[in-house]
Parts: structure tokens; sequence; C-alpha cells
């Protein structure tokens, strides 16, 4: 007996577990609301850890085209302080593998493959229990029955409020994120200052971070502690220990007043520093939200969450990485398992839940210390992740 799965949305966990359940010639309905695959920029450039998203992508059979379309030199990370000078300049060896980046849209590409998704179809909501099964909702109105429903929704997942009543907080941690094009080219200072992966800076509850994508664009985020409403706060910085003089009635559509404002909540760092906002292009506002960190809830028979969906996490290289294997391991739980669907799900989400709630306190612990009163705290993370990741 074939079993009706289906999985909402197409990101890389979604994606990941319907890759793994097609190499099992097991059907899988791919429920995605996006018209098409390019119907929204794919983001920016993801790190795939040797032990979780490379390892997902091994259970995909797709770890040597991904070796081939990554980039290692990636790896590479410069820490600055405000005033310019070089803290740690570290550079990956030749054959280092053990977290190479791929762009977001080159990954999606990769796991897309031969799969059929089913795009313009966005499920409102999920209706476990039924007679027939888990019964989806769309937003067109139609109605469809599945005995399993993964929810891959990200962030503000539909499917999550059939197995949890749990919504998203505010971290206090603000991106404001902006980007560099053609950066060799027209910005060659700023390419050597970058380097081959990324240039962090780091002061006080404040940070800036570019990043290299393929095709020498740069992703640059403006990082900094502020009530969720702080564009509308007159006095939100005084807690930063600012003596700045902001106009804060910001728009962000504003591409001109949203720099301005940002060069002014900068400002005294280094020229080379603030040219990263200098030169961005357009300004896009993202605050940063996450589940508690222990999220679990009691399992709901056809029903079950991936990635940020089930713990969604502050973006500290580990999120995507485990959304990843998440979907490859419930996909081969699926595949290989006794044939009982049910306590498959039920296996994998206890082991789920262990695995990321340890991820859950890291990135917590971590966005504390990344965006903390003191920069130093930065620096020690960064070096107490070198010293773990590829020790002496």
């Amino acid at each position: 007996m074939r079993h009706r799965i289906a999985v909402v949305g197409s990101g890389p966990a979604g994606l990941t577990f319907a890759r793994v359940l097609h190499r099992h010639d097991i059907p899988v309905a791919v429920l995605e609301r996006d018209p098409a695959p390019d119907a929204r920029p794919p983001g920016g450039t993801l790190d795939l850890h040797e032990g979780l998203g490379q390892l997902a992508l091994e259970k995909a059979g797709l770890l040597a085209e991904f070796r081939t379309l990554s980039r290692p030199e990636g790896q590479a990370m410069r820490i600055l302080d405000t005033a310019g000078t070089v803290l740690r300049d570290w550079r990956p060896q030749p054959d280092d593998r053990a977290n190479p980046e791929i762009d977001r849209g080159q990954l999606r590409d990769l796991l897309l493959g031969p799969l059929d998704v089913r795009w313009g179809q966005g499920v409102t909501r999920v209706v476990p229990g039924t007679r027939d099964g888990v019964l989806v909702h769309f937003a067109d109105g139609r109605q469809e029955t599945f005995d399993l429903v993964v929810g891959a929704d990200g962030a503000w997942s539909r499917i999550r409020p059939a197995v949890s009543s749990v919504t998203p907080h505010y971290t206090g941690v603000t991106l404001v994120e902006t980007a560099l094009d053609d950066v060799d080219t027209r910005h060659p200072d700023l390419a050597r200052l970058i380097g081959d992966g990324s240039v962090a800076v780091y002061g006080v509850n404040r940070a800036l971070v570019a990043q290299r994508n393929s095709g020498g664009h740069v992703k640059v985020y403006a990082q900094f502690r502020a009530p969720l409403d702080w564009h509308e706060n007159l006095d939100w910085h005084k807690s930063l220990d600012l003596d700045l003089d902001l106009d804060l009635d910001l728009d962000l559509a504003d591409a001109e007043a949203a720099r301005s404002s940002l060069l002014a909540l900068f400002d005294g760092w280094a020229a080379p520093v603030l040219d990263l906002l200098r030169h961005g292009s357009a300004f896009v506002h993202r605050p940063l939200y996450a589940l508690p960190v222990s999220h679990t809830w009691a399992h709901v028979p056809g029903v079950t969450l991936l990635g940020d969906a089930a713990h969604l996490m502050p973006p500290l290289g580990a999120g995507a990485n485990l959304a990843m294997l998440e979907g490859a391991e419930l996909a081969e739980s699926i595949a290989t398992g006794p044939g009982d669907l049910d306590e498959a799900v039920r296996a994998f989400e206890e082991q789920m839940w262990a695995r990321a709630g340890g991820w859950a306190k890291i990135t917590t612990t971590g966005l504390e210390r990344l965006v903390s009163p003191d920069p130093a705290e930065a620096l020690a993370l960064f070096d107490e992740v070198q010293d773990e990741v590829r020790p002496s």
C-alpha cells in the first residue's frame, strides 16, 4: 500500500525530504504557494556542514554535484574592530570542506531536479483526524486528503497550529539587509575588504556583516538590538548607550532615508566599513524571531514539522543544515522502516527534538554574544567555533 504523502513548502527541508523519497521511488506531493521557483529572490548563501547539510545531500545522492557547485573558499572569515583593524583573518585550506558555501538558488535548483512541485498551491490550514486522513485546505478553496502532511513551510507555518499553539517571539535583534552587485568591478576596495568569504565588524550591541555570494554579489547585514517598532520609537537608541541624532521616521522603501539612518547608527566606524552601507542598493527589514528553545508537541497522527516550522532559531549557520538533515532522515525512516507510517514519524520526532533543542540553545546563546554590549564576546565565540570545527 502506497501512502499519500504531502510536504508543504519548497525550501531546503521540504525539497530534501521529497528528493530522498524520490530516490526510494516513493511519491510525494510538494505543495508550494509561490507560483514559480523564481517568483522571489532565493536569499543569500548557505554554509553546509559535513555532518548535517552535506550528510543530507549524501542521503539524497547529490553530494558530488554539491561539491561541484559549492565554494570552499567562501568559508574564509575576517573580523575587524570598528576602527577597521583586522583582528582575525581565517582562510581555509584548499581541501577544507567542513562547511563550504552555496547560493540558496543553486541549492534549490539542485534539490528540485526531477521533482514535480505543485507551484501556486498555497495551504491555509490542515485538519488531522478526519475519516479519510489529514484534510488540507488550499487558498483557492480546494481540499485534498493525505495520510501524512509534513509542514516545512517556515517560521510562520500554516501547518504548525495542527500540532502546537506556540508562535515565534521577537529575539530583540533586528537585521537590515542590503546588497552590492558586481563588487569586484564596481567596488574593488570593498571586494578586497570582504575577501573570498565574509567580513564581520562588531561594536556595542551592533554589527555589520558582509558575505560573498557567487557572481560578485554581496549581501550586507546591519544587526542591532532594538524594539520591534524601533523605526517609530524616538528613544530606542538610548538603550544602546548611544548619543545619536537619528531621523527615525524611517521608510525602508526609501533607500536614501534608510541609508542615512543606518550610517548615523554606525557613526564613528571606519570609513571602509561604512562604505558597505553607502553603496548598498536597497534595504530590507528582517527582525529575528525564534521559537522556544525546547519546542515540542504531543504527537498528532498524520502531521509533523521540519526545520523552521518545528524549531525556528537565530540564523547562526545551523537552521538550514538541521532542516535538510531532518528532511532526509524522515524520508529514510518512512522508506526503510517497518511500514507503520505513524511509528516512523513518532521515532523521527523524538530524534529531531533532542538534536534541535541542543542547537537552539547554542544559537540563542550565540546571538546574545554576537550582538552584545561587549564586542570581545563575538571574537571569543569565533575562536571557540574554529577550535571546535577545526581542532589543531
